[in-house]
């Protein structure tokens, strides 16, 4: 059974998940792309949301090592 703490981790993954996936179509489409600078920012928001799920891996293993 999911505690409250557990089930928000879980769909905030699942919310930052999704918006990785509509970055990425944005981008493959060309839609949110007018320039160079922009498909930097955009690419940018994707390195840091993957670092956002990766740190939650991290308090993981913090935590279980307690």
């Amino acid at each position: 059974m999911l505690n409250l703490n557990n089930a928000f981790e879980n769909e905030l993954k699942k919310l930052i998940d999704q918006e990785i996936e509509r970055l990425k179509e944005n981008l493959s489409n060309g839609l949110s792309v007018l320039d160079y600078a922009e498909y930097k920012h955009q690419v940018g928001k994707i390195i840091g949301l993957r670092t956002v799920l990766e740190r939650c891996d991290d308090v993981h293993t913090i935590l279980n090592q307690k």
